[in-house]
């Protein structure tokens, strides 16, 4: 059953987010010219005076680490300790929809417009800051990569709205069927489980 007032919304809210998507690559552009850098087969190369500026900026090491709370110093394992279950999530994802994606034909998510590395080569940042910021991107994209393989799996075996609202539905979750519609379920599954264009 469609919801004309519901449908209308989400195609508002799908063109917004495309517009947002034009505003933030219009910013990265002005962004580029004004710290003066290039994007180079995914690699940031800043003109060399640019990098001078941001060296003058550089917190060294020692001076970072003396001036760092405690309690930041004494979390670090405990934040660096979910690297292992991060990268084993990491490498079993990517397994998964590699096999099984290609089995239900569903399209492969592209890791690398999720997971994002590249604010190590910020030259004002000490080489542990350049390790955090390496960490944080690696794991934020990782989760975003798995909750897109999810949503991509979820769209195929079971897209069906929950009974109640959960907080930040993936992307796919509005194109499923209202709870309780078992025909639509069953009449539009075959055609929702091809359609990944929204």
């Amino acid at each position: 059953m469609t919801h004309p007032v519901l449908d209308d919304l989400q195609r508002r809210m799908s063109n917004t987010r495309k517009e947002i998507e034009a505003e933030m690559e219009a910013q990265l552009a002005e962004q580029r010219e004004r710290f003066r850098y290039t994007l180079h087969r995914g690699k940031v190369r800043f003109e060399r005076d640019m990098r001078a500026l941001q060296r003058r900026y550089r917190v060294g090491l020692l001076k970072y680490v003396s001036r760092a709370r405690l309690g930041y110093v004494l979390s670090a394992p405990i934040i660096y300790g979910l690297i292992v279950p991060l990268a084993f999530l990491d490498l079993s994802v990517t397994i998964y929809q590699h096999v099984c994606f290609r089995i239900y034909g569903i399209p492969l998510v592209r890791r690398g417009d999720h997971v994002v590395v590249d604010r190590h080569h910020l030259a004002y940042l000490n080489g542990l800051e350049k390790l955090n910021c390496v960490y944080c991107g690696y794991a934020n994209g990782v989760i975003s990569f798995v909750r897109e393989v999810a949503g991509r799996t979820e769209q195929f075996w079971c897209p069906i709205k929950h009974a109640r609202r959960n907080a930040g539905p993936h992307d796919h979750a509005h194109r499923f069927f209202d709870f309780g519609d078992a025909e639509a379920y069953r009449s539009g599954l075959a055609d929702l489980r091809k359609d990944w264009n929204a």
